[in-house]
C-alpha cells in the first residue's frame, strides 16, 4: 500500500488562518503543497459499484454521477485520514438545467464552486445520445480532485496570486491549477479504473486527451495528458506537483 497520499502536506497549507503575507508567501504555500514526501509502494485496488448507462436516459446517468462520487468520496477520505488529516464531502448537485449554486454551468458539464464546496453537474445532450463512460466518469474525478485542493488550502493560495498577478501569469496559474486536478484524478484511476469499467484502454484514453482541443483555462492537451498520466503512474499525490514544474509542463 502506498504511504499516506497526503502525507507530504505542510499544516500551515491545511490549517489556512485567512491571513497572506503577500504573493512570496502564497507561492511558497503552494509550493509546499506539491505534496512532499516519499509515495512508493503498490497501488491497492478500489472496488467500485458503477452501474451501466443506458441511452437516453436521465436517471442512468445521475445513477452513473452518484456512484462516481460515492467512489471518489471513498477513495479521498481513506486517504485524508490516513494522513491524520480532516476531511468533508463536496455537495454534488446534478441538473439538465444550467444554473447551479455558483452560477452558470459552462459547457463542458461540470464545475466546483469553491465557496459551496460543490459540485455542479449538468446533463449534457450528447451524453445522453452517446453516453462514454470515461469521459462521464472524469468529469467527476477531475472536480473531485478541485475539492481536494480546496480542503488542502491550494485554491485560497492560488487566489491570493492571481488577484495580483498580469494576464500571462494569471494564465500559468490556472494551468497549473487545472492540471493538478487532472494529475489527482489520475491518482483516484490508478485504484478505481478497473471497476469503472471505463469503456476505453487507458493508453488510448490519455491517447484521445492528448489530441483533443487547446483550452486557454486548462492549457495544452498534451501537458494535461503528461499530468493525468502521472498521477495514474504514481498512484499517489505526491507525484502531483504542478506548482514548481516547469513552465514547458504546464504551459
Amino acid at each position: 500500500m502506498r504511504i499516506s497520499l497526503l502525507a507530504g502536506m505542510v499544516a500551515g497549507l491545511l490549517l489556512f488562518s485567512g491571513h497572506f503575507s503577500g504573493p512570496a508567501w502564497a507561492a511558497s504555500r503552494i509550493a509546499q503543497a506539491g505534496l512532499l514526501g516519499d509515495m512508493g509502494g503498490d497501488v491497492v485496488a478500489q472496488t467500485c459499484e458503477v452501474p451501466e448507462i443506458r441511452p437516453g436516459s436521465v436517471a442512468s446517468l445521475k445513477a452513473f454521477y452518484r456512484a462516481m462520487a460515492a467512489c471518489a468520496d471513498r477513495f479521498w477520505a481513506e486517504r485524508f485520514a490516513q494522513a491524520r488529516l480532516p476531511y468533508a464531502p463536496p455537495e454534488v448537485t446534478i441538473t439538465t438545467g444550467s444554473d447551479s449554486v455558483c452560477g452558470e454551468i459552462t459547457s463542458n458539464g461540470a464545475q466546483y464552486c469553491p465557496e459551496q464546496r460543490t459540485i455542479a453537474i449538468r446533463i449534457m445532450r450528447h451524453d445522453l445520445r452517446d453516453p462514454f463512460r470515461m469521459n462521464i466518469a472524469h468529469s467527476v474525478a477531475h472536480e473531485w480532485g478541485h475539492h481536494v485542493q480546496q480542503l488542502i488550502g491550494v485554491l485560497d493560495a492560488q487566489n491570493a496570486l492571481f488577484s495580483q498577478a498580469s494576464d500571462s501569469a494569471r494564465a500559468l496559474l490556472s494551468h497549473r491549477l487545472e492540471m493538478q486536478a487532472e494529475c489527482f484524478a489520475g491518482v483516484l484511476y490508478s485504484a478505481t479504473l478497473e471497476s469503472i469499467k471505463p469503456g476505453i484502454e487507458w493508453d488510448d484514453w490519455i491517447d484521445a486527451v492528448r489530441r483533443a482541443d487547446e483550452s486557454e483555462i486548462h492549457g495544452k492537451p498534451r501537458n494535461l495528458a503528461f499530468w493525468q498520466e502521472r498521477g495514474y503512474r504514481g498512484g499517489a499525490t505526491g507525484f502531483c506537483n504542478t506548482w514548481t514544474a516547469a513552465r514547458s509542463k504546464v504551459g
